[in-house]
């Protein structure tokens, strides 16, 4: 499965979940910032740098979503064996 489609799934199993993802450019948040997951107001959100690769992008969110119980949840065996790893 390409990268770009990979992630674009990744994005809809997160929604799934009720965790909303935003692409921000952290490169001018004045100090040093990481993508990650962070609630506000009671609501899930993972704040991505869209300045990173493709391939880094399915690594962190997927480390993220592999915290959450996605066995109920369908989503494409690719999907699936990825967030296995």
């Amino acid at each position: 499965m390409k990268a770009e489609k990979l992630y674009n799934n990744l994005i809809e199993v997160a929604e799934k979940l009720e965790i909303t993802v935003h692409e921000k450019n952290l490169r001018n948040a004045g100090l040093k910032v990481r993508s990650g997951l962070c609630k506000v107001k009671g609501k899930y959100m993972f704040i991505m740098d869209k300045h990173v690769s493709i391939h880094k992008k399915n690594r962190i969110l997927a480390d993220c979503l592999k915290k959450w119980p996605c066995d109920q949840i369908f989503m494409i065996p690719a999907v699936r064996d990825y967030l296995s790893k």
